[in-house]
């Protein structure tokens, strides 16, 4: 795109002035944060509760950005810049117009649990056959997804975007920005119920994915959710259900749970039957390599590519991630959390042939049932960990039920609840943890991303505790 192009995008004022031999020029990206500026760049200014990007707007200039799509006319600028009423409706707008000029396939992720790493299966199955752009990190939301489709260059040949939501109406503007040819939901759990309100709702909602697919799209759906088999028909189009159970076009057998070291299983498919070995820990990753196969075949990949494509796959830090140091196997689950990943994390821990630690955090964005959600894991926690750590003000749910359970669960009221900790904040867990853990201990950290206990995780693969 040129910044001539752009202004026409997002209905801005392109102000040239003595630098119109630019605005015919390439642009090479697109920056929100002015450190990030590259010559050829656009800088997008935007006004965050802390900082003022238009307040940098000379410096981007000075490290060789092409121009500036802005909301404040600048001082003095100089280079030409795009005017607009707001900043991050421009963004979306410029990444809805160059998305329209791509005609590679586009494959959109979302789901209540498992959209990441469904989007890494994905990406590393295509990988064997195309040249993949995927979304990094975080960068699912109506600011992370513009800026990924204005990442993809003419050396991709395929793209995989995660689409994340919390409220009504958002995945139908993302669905806008994306326009994916591959629909994937991965299921409908209990998360984000402070705004969705129920399963329905977050089905609902969820669905708008569908609102700006292709017309000759397909829809790949998890069978084996009781919200998402309802759905039968979406602008004519038909769905294709993958899971275990055998009614699936796509499905598995011969499963293999070989706990932290991943799992074997055969995965069935309506073009023949292939052995696959998934190196990332938990059996409910079997799902996410179905739904791999499905997009795989999809695109023209063979079973063996897809085979070879999900034993690649690498995992990604702060989900399920498994690292192992000096004194503990660490699972890293901190980015995120939900009753259904709890539970997912959990039984993963519960594998594990060491004495098994949980650290769990407060799980936000549950609505008004947080208090029941919460005690409902820590129910669920009692027989599959050997010490349980609760930190928040949520998690005391969690330790208050996990004690419940255990005293329920013995000959007498006066059962044993060693093994069972609470702490108020981080740092009390912290200054705590070298005088419960063990050296050889399996340790899982699970909690919402802003517990911020991938602290912890630091401290424990620094050997620091």
């Amino acid at each position: 795109m040129t910044l001539a192009q752009m202004a026409e995008a997002c209905d801005g004022i392109l102000h040239e002035e003595t630098y119109k031999d630019r605005t015919a020029q390439e642009v090479t990206g697109v920056v929100l944060d002015s450190r990030k500026a590259v010559p050829g760049c656009v800088f997008i200014a935007t006004k965050g509760e802390r900082v003022d990007g238009h307040d940098f707007i000379d410096s981007v200039f000075e490290k060789g950005a092409l121009g500036v799509v802005c909301e404040k006319m600048p001082m003095q600028a100089k280079g030409p810049f795009i005017l607009v009423k707001d900043s991050f409706q421009a963004l979306k707008d410029i990444a809805e117009a160059y998305r329209k000029t791509l005609k590679i396939p586009v494959v959109g992720i979302t789901g209540s649990v498992g959209k990441t790493s469904t989007k890494e299966m994905i990406a590393s199955v295509l990988s064997q056959k195309y040249r993949v752009l995927k979304t990094e990190g975080n960068y699912n939301n109506e600011v992370g997804l513009p800026l990924t489709v204005l990442r993809i260059t003419p050396e991709h040949t395929a793209a995989v975007l995660e689409m994340g939501i919390s409220e009504f109406g958002e995945m139908h503007r993302l669905s806008k920005i994306a326009r994916p040819d591959i629909c994937v939901i991965t299921n409908i759990g209990q998360c984000h119920l402070e705004n969705l309100h129920t399963r329905d709702g977050i089905l609902q909602a969820k669905s708008e994915i569908f609102d700006y697919m292709s017309d000759q799209g397909t829809i790949f759906l998890n069978g084996d959710d009781d919200k998402l088999e309802t759905i039968t028909q979406v602008r004519g189009i038909t769905p294709v259900f993958f899971g275990r159970d055998t009614r699936n076009s796509v499905y598995a057998d011969e499963i293999e749970d070989n706990g932290l070291f991943g799992s074997n299983c055969r995965i069935h498919t309506p073009q023949g039957e292939v052995s696959v070995q998934i190196p990332l820990p938990g059996t409910h990753m079997i799902n996410n390599a179905l739904a791999a196969t499905a997009v795989g075949l999809r695109l023209g990949l063979t079973l063996p590519e897809i085979a070879a494509g999900i034993a690649a796959v690498k995992p990604v830090g702060g989900r399920s991630n498994l690292i192992r140091c000096g004194k503990h196997t660490v699972i890293d689950d901190c980015y995120n959390a939900n009753p259904a990943s709890m539970k997912s994390a959990l039984d993963l821990l519960h594998t594990a042939n060491t004495r098994r630690v949980a650290i769990l955090g407060d799980m936000f964005e549950l609505g008004e049932n947080e208090a029941a959600l919460h005690e409902e894991i820590g129910r669920y926690a009692c027989d599959r960990t050997d010490v349980l750590l609760c930190v928040g003000n949520l998690a005391k749910y969690i330790y208050e039920a996990a004690k419940e359970e255990r005293k329920s669960s013995a000959d007498n009221k006066a059962a044993d609840v060693s093994g069972l900790y609470y702490y108020a904040t981080r740092n009390e867990l912290e200054e705590d943890l070298q005088h419960v853990l063990q050296d050889g201990d399996t340790i899982l950290v699970k909690a919402s991303h802003g517990m911020a206990l991938g602290h912890v995780v630091e401290l424990l693969t620094k050997n620091a505790i």
